[in-house]
């Protein structure tokens, strides 16, 4: 087994604020290999998007890394800072947000934005970039390539844009992507194309992805194996058929319940009582105790459990839980 492209080693994130610390992300530990999807699901306020903004050095003040550990390609990154990181962003770790309008600058024509990244991490002349340009534009399957490196972000779809941006992330190389909700801001058609595109393009290339979503559909179509995060920490780790098939961690178990396909047809939904709690008040024991239907007495007041032999950081992980 070769050395994974990303490894995280309890990965702690804090927020220091006028009423004490928070913690978005608590201790989370995974690995990405080249050539995978690492699915990244869990509700909103999971921190999911806290973890990935770490990885690329991108975690909004006053929020910084207070413990673990970031290793991209054998090199620890998470120490890095200033021109440092900056270097390493976009040659090695590329990045596709969730509103590739604002991914784009827009008084940038799209080629002059392809060519600056390349010729910045790259080192080769300005008629290779652009004929880079071109190429990384029609690989992702903008039609008229060559015509429309003098197009302005506003003058693509929406989905046209998103291809755009993954070409911009993938134009110099990076060994690690970064997708943080790719398809949320599109239709549902236009979700699949990128998806099947980015999986493409990552295959051929050998890049291994971190996708951040909270669409267990998106998972179920793309990833390799999926982390499913809950209150900052890791429920549940493992390959994506096992885990949606069979999932161990209750918590797995009601947002898999909760889909479409999983509901067989019944008038409604499964829905997992209450929410997610605030940062500031994580219950004690497994911070999911309160909206789990399994909760006993130990999972209430011993210890918030770690990941055990069954992938979950469950005292009473499901056995034979089939949801789909």
């Amino acid at each position: 087994m070769t050395d994974p492209v990303l490894s995280i080693r309890n990965l702690t994130v804090d927020i220091p604020g006028r009423y004490g610390t928070v913690r978005p992300v608590d201790g989370v530990s995974y690995d990405i290999a080249a050539g995978e999807i690492l699915g990244v699901v869990g509700e909103s306020g999971a921190g999911k998007s806290m973890a990935g903004n770490a990885v690329i050095g991108l975690l909004n003040r006053p929020a910084f890394i207070s413990g673990g550990e970031i290793w991209l390609n054998g090199q620890r990154i998470d120490q890095l800072r200033g021109d440092t990181m900056r270097r390493l962003r976009g040659k090695q770790i590329g990045m596709v947000f969730q509103d590739p309008l604002t991914s784009l600058n827009p008084l940038l024509q799209v080629g002059e934005q392809l060519t600056e990244t390349m010729l910045t991490h790259l080192d080769i002349s300005k008629a290779e970039a652009e004929k880079r340009a071109v190429a990384a534009l029609d690989e992702v399957g903008i039609p008229g390539a060559a015509e429309r490196l003098n197009s302005y972000p506003h003058e693509f779809s929406g989905g046209m844009r998103q291809r755009v941006v993954i070409a911009l992330a993938l134009c110099a190389e990076p060994s690690l992507v970064i997708a943080d909700e790719p398809t949320t801001a599109l239709d549902v058609s236009v979700q699949a194309q990128i998806i099947s595109l980015l999986r493409k393009l990552c295959r051929e290339r050998g890049t291994a992805v971190m996708l951040i979503t909270h669409d267990m559909g998106v998972i179920a179509e793309a990833a390799d194996r999926v982390a499913v995060m809950y209150a900052g920490r890791l429920a549940e780790l493992g390959p994506v058929r096992d885990v949606i098939t069979d999932p161990s961690h209750p918590y797995t178990h009601g947002l898999m319940a909760s889909t479409p396909l999983a509901s067989r047809g019944k008038a409604r939904l499964h829905q997992i009582p209450g929410a997610m709690p605030r940062l500031d008040a994580i219950p004690e024991g497994c911070a999911f105790n309160p909206r789990c239907p399994h909760a006993r007495d130990k999972c209430r007041h011993d210890p918030r459990p770690e990941m055990g032999a069954s992938n979950a950081a469950c005292w009473f992980p499901l056995v034979g839980a089939e949801v789909l």
